[in-house]
């Protein structure tokens, strides 16, 4: 540790969190505290891509014109957008669109239809396509090609489509399998340039990748693929570019979700953008998101953004209702070692996020499913290590369909198989975990002094984000603290004044009223040190995970 903090300048408590994530050689930990475009890995070994460059540059080439198809989330939209601006760019003609939830997941026959019946003669999907060969070997049998850029579970077997970008296939050589659909985007278009540059083609300057880094940071944060390797230089560089909010669209949808130019973290997306661009996929059409996106006037952006913030308000009254549901109905399966849960008029675009919220509370896998006229939808979210996507073909008799990879998954059922399903994937869980559900244990990544946590080092720490899946805000603990002061605000929050010694340091406990140790007591903190900016004020706050009283 001393050779980080004298090479990298950092404080022990910094070098101390770096080394406890493996990043103990200088040089890899300045890469990682300084993420730079130049340290992306080429895309040699990303599996026909060569087939899908060749195949786009002909249709640019050739004037073609080209339909671009994202899935309804914000990966399948921000990838939608990706392709649509870059291909434009570079002068093509281009049909976006993007999925309907009540057409089901994926490019369907009916989707493909219609982008023949346009005079498409090429399709590029976003964030769906590898189990979509229905819909593909009609676009074949008309003479239209499909290139697939996805990143979900590779079913076995040859694929239909003329190229499948997917770090998933088998014979895919490219090293970090962790990219979303919109990072494997970004690289189909860096290197679509390239290509395009080398023949020396017109209009091939017209497009820069680094200008869709906005959009890249946007996807891969909100689908919460792990923050590591490629996808921390994407989405480090890319949050930097998004809090510019240069597109219309996402100046307006900030204006709008309250997030203040200049500076934009990984909360920011994931609790505010991303949140109301994923309102118009649950509850409606998402195209009114790409459209957003795409948009170039100001007054236009405006109107679609607020459509977008009212089906989210709308959104979070049906969730809200949907959430006490799943909870009373939980009760039902106390030990259980997942839960699986489903009713009538339970909203389909909304079982998703009441799959994740169960999941933080009961810490145990969760599928949610919404039933309507008796067929079922439903999405699941896991934790502890098990593989959703296993575990769902495991017992695939029961459904009609599923889809997703290790950490999220869809699928579809009847009413008449609940029953079965529940039994199977319970099954999978109580394996998974050998019939013993433990407590969670949080890993902490160092132990800190009250008195290191000052502004300076809030700061150095800060340099770690972006936070997320992968890559978890320093979790630290600070031992034998005493509560100077406490008291309640916001109705559920606690507000703490925490002394050790001479050394004192405010704190925040997020929605633990309940947990109020009261003036004087002892305590444990586990924790992060974040920077408060609260009436545009710098200063160093500790953000409470866990309290626990000392006993001696």
């Amino acid at each position: 540790m001393a050779r980080l903090r004298d090479e990298l300048h950092v404080r022990r408590l910094t070098a101390t969190v770096l080394a406890a994530r493996g990043l103990d050689d200088p040089a890899a930990a300045a890469r990682f505290l300084q993420p730079k475009l130049a340290d992306l890995r080429p895309p040699d070994g990303i599996a026909d891509l060569d087939r899908a460059l060749d195949r786009l540059v002909l249709a640019v080439t050739a004037g073609e014109r080209i339909g671009v198809f994202g899935d309804y989330d914000v990966d399948g939209v921000t990838t939608a957008a990706i392709l649509t601006t870059m291909l434009r760019a570079f002068g093509a003609q281009v049909v976006a669109r993007v999925a309907h939830r009540s057409s089901g997941y994926g490019l369907s026959p009916a989707d493909a239809t219609q982008f023949l019946d346009e005079g498409c003669t090429l399709v590029v999907t976003g964030d769906c396509g590898t189990s979509d060969g229905e819909a593909i070997v009609l676009c074949r049998a008309r003479g239209v090609d499909v290139i697939v850029i996805d990143h979900h579970h590779v079913p076995s077997g040859p694929s239909a489509a003329s190229a499948l970008l997917n770090p998933h296939r088998s014979d895919d050589q490219f090293p970090f399998k962790g990219l979303a659909s919109c990072g494997v985007a970004f690289y189909l278009a860096a290197a679509l340039r390239t290509r395009l540059r080398g023949q020396g083609h017109p209009a091939a300057d017209r497009f820069d990748p680094r200008d869709v880094l906005d959009l890249v940071a946007l996807g891969t944060v909100a689908d919460m693929v792990p923050l590591r390797e490629e996808n921390r230089i994407l989405a480090s560089l890319g949050l930097r570019d998004l809090a510019a909010f240069r597109r219309p669209g996402l100046r307006a949808l900030a204006e709008i979700a309250g997030v203040d130019t200049g500076s934009v973290i990984t909360s920011d997306v994931s609790f505010r953008l991303a949140p109301r661009l994923n309102a118009a996929g649950r509850l409606g059409d998402a195209q009114v998101a790409l459209d957003l996106l795409l948009a170039s006037d100001a007054a236009e952006a405006s109107r679609l953004a607020g459509e977008l913030d009212d089906m989210n308000r709308h959104r979070q009254k049906i969730q809200e209702q949907m959430w006490g549901e799943a909870l009373r109905a939980a009760e039902e399966f106390p030990n259980d070692a997942a839960l699986v849960l489903g009713a009538e008029g339970w909203h389909q675009g909304v079982v998703g996020i009441v799959a994740a919220k169960l999941v933080d509370k009961f810490k145990k896998p969760v599928v949610v499913v919404g039933f309507k006229d008796g067929t079922g939808r439903g999405s699941a979210r896991t934790t502890g290590g098990l593989d959703l996507y296993q575990s769902l073909a495991a017992c695939q008799q029961h459904l009609t369909v599923f889809g997703g990879h290790a950490a999220a998954a869809g699928l579809g059922l009847s009413a008449a198989q609940m029953e079965a399903f529940r039994a199977s994937f319970v099954a999978q869980a109580r394996s998974h975990f050998d019939g013993q559900m433990q407590d969670p244990v949080l890993e902490v990544d160092a132990v800190a002094d009250l008195a290191d946590l000052d502004l300076v080092q809030a700061e150095e720490l800060e340099r770690l984000a972006p936070f997320g899946m992968g890559n978890n805000e320093p979790l630290l603990v600070l031992p034998d603290v005493v509560a100077r002061s406490t008291r309640v605000v916001g109705g559920s929050h606690l507000q703490i004044t925490l002394s050790h010694g001479a050394a004192v340091s405010q704190a925040i406990a997020f929605a633990m009223a309940d947990r109020d140790p009261g003036q004087g007591a002892h305590l444990d903190v586990i924790g992060t040190a974040e920077v408060d900016t609260f009436r545009g004020n710098r200063r160093p706050r500790v953000r409470v995970k866990q309290l626990l009283r000392r006993t001696s």
